[in-house]
């Protein structure tokens, strides 16, 4: 990144995430059309299980990297960060693949399972997934382009500490999610 990246990380952060919630929104809505994406079946009927085993993975590796940066092993943390952001990206990718192909799924268990267990739960996921997505385009923003010196001077280490808890939360919500629709029902 460019020292003038630098220099608009809120300019940029709120683009990315315009841009990302309004395609993440829109394949939700169905706005953007299935041919465009080829359609696999069983690639589609293994987005679910592969994210589950992606989420168990970012949970490990945002543990690490925020374990690293609390014993000072700044390239462990880093390390780790980009690789849950990674996970984080291919995530999204899988899920817009499968919503673009099938749509949101529906919840096959009981009405009151329904009402009073995964809605709650899938609403405060989805919540705190989309939450996240400012604050993880920040904390990578200054990451990449700031020096590891000046980074404790920026609102990267507070800002990084609420992302993290709401990361964390919100896929291990998606877990019990996943659970709820797959695994239980």
């Amino acid at each position: 990144m460019s020292v003038r990246s630098r220099d608009h990380v809120p300019l940029l952060t709120a683009v990315l995430t315009i841009a990302s919630l309004a395609l993440i929104f829109g394949a939700v809505a169905g706005a953007v059309p299935s041919a465009l994406l080829p359609h696999e079946p069983t690639v589609v009927a293994a987005v679910p299980h592969a994210n589950a085993v992606v989420s168990l993975v970012a949970i490990g590796t945002i543990a690490l990297g925020w374990h690293s940066i609390r014993r000072g092993r700044v390239r462990r943390h880093r390390a780790a960060m980009l690789a849950a952001a990674a996970l984080f990206a291919a995530f999204l990718l899988l899920y817009l693949y499968k919503v673009v192909h099938e749509g949101p799924a529906t919840f096959p268990g009981p009405e009151a399972v329904y009402r009073f267990v995964y809605l709650p739960l899938l609403s405060v996921h989805m919540l705190l997934a989309v939450v996240c997505v400012p604050l993880l385009y920040y904390v990578l923003l200054v990451g990449l382009t700031h020096p590891v010196a000046e980074i404790p001077q920026t609102l990267h280490p507070r800002v990084g500490r609420v992302a993290a808890v709401l990361w964390l939360a919100s896929f291990a919500l998606g877990i019990a999610v996943y659970a709820l629709l797959y695994r239980v029902y």
